[in-house]
């Protein structure tokens, strides 16, 4: 399988699980009356809709360049990943202002039910099978949204797993105030989640510059080659799966134009074995 399709054979993967699991705790949740199991549902469904996002985002970005993006379509999955951090903030308020009530105002849960116990139980080994899976591919193809899916799957066995000791405890106590306080620690957790996923996307979006351990290495690359005389303007950003890379490399005056070139091409196929998926400009200059 090539790394397209195993990108969106894990995409697809992943709504067919999110699916299952949503449809488990909304029908657990309806009969308790948990809180917390409501509120992974709604974790849940945001994790659907990421994985929607997800497969549409690697579907497009795996498209060659054409005339109206001449740069290529990586910036769809910087676009998803973002998306998905905002609904992994929209489903932590949420979480946070349905629990804060109950727990204010007090409700009815039906601690003797165990489809709730059940329904967690199986969402932390699912998620943890298929965001393992996820992760795995994320890496292998550098892909942003797949391993914002894998981040959202990540954090839903955290928080199902927080419930589901919860409900397991409020079934030996009979505490039910546990319910909405597990639910806002659940919320917590999907905030971080969201946030952090948000600004590493919202990074790229925004042509943020790429880690300056990436620089450093160009840096390196640039220096073992004694005929350099300098270098200057390295810039790199970030679109999907692939860096942008622009660079000034000085040269003698009387250094021949095939020699310049025969050197521009050691130094972009080097950063390109030390830094994986990356577009080389290199411009040449005389030194002054």
């Amino acid at each position: 399988m090539n790394i397209d399709k195993e990108k969106k054979f894990a995409a697809g993967l992943s709504i067919t699980s999110n699916a299952i699991i949503i449809l488990l705790k909304v029908i657990a949740g309806i009969i308790s009356g948990s809180i917390s199991i409501i509120s992974e549902a709604i974790h849940s469904l945001s994790d659907f809709l990421a994985s929607v996002l997800t497969f549409f985002a690697v579907t497009r970005s795996s498209e060659p360049a054409d005339k109206e993006h001449p740069f290529g379509h990586g910036k769809y999955e910087d676009m998803s990943g973002f998306i998905e951090g905002g609904l992994i903030i929209f489903a932590g308020l949420y979480i946070i202002y349905e629990a804060s009530t109950k727990l204010i105002f007090g409700y009815h849960i039906k601690a003797e039910s165990n489809l709730g116990i059940f329904a967690m139980a199986f969402a932390v080994v699912a998620n943890f099978l298929v965001s393992t899976y996820l992760f795995h591919v994320a890496k292998k193809s550098d892909s942003v949204s797949l391993y914002a899916d894998a981040q959202h799957l990540s954090t839903d066995i955290y928080s199902s797993l927080g419930v589901l000791v919860g409900l397991i405890l409020i079934k030996i106590t009979g505490i039910t105030a546990l319910d909405p306080i597990i639910a806002i620690v659940v919320a917590v957790i999907i905030l971080k989640a969201g946030f952090s996923i948000s600004k590493e996307t919202l990074n790229n979006l925004l042509d943020g510059s790429i880690p300056s351990e990436d620089i450093h290495t160009i840096e390196n690359i640039i220096k073992e080659n004694e005929v350099i005389k300098g270098y200057k303007n390295i810039k790199g950003r970030k679109a999907g799966q692939c860096k942008e890379i622009e660079l000034t490399l000085l040269f003698n005056p009387d250094m021949k134009l095939h020699c310049c070139h025969s050197i521009c091409d050691q130094i972009e196929n080097s950063i390109k074995q030390s830094l994986g998926n990356v577009s080389v400009v290199i411009h040449a200059e005389p030194v002054q």
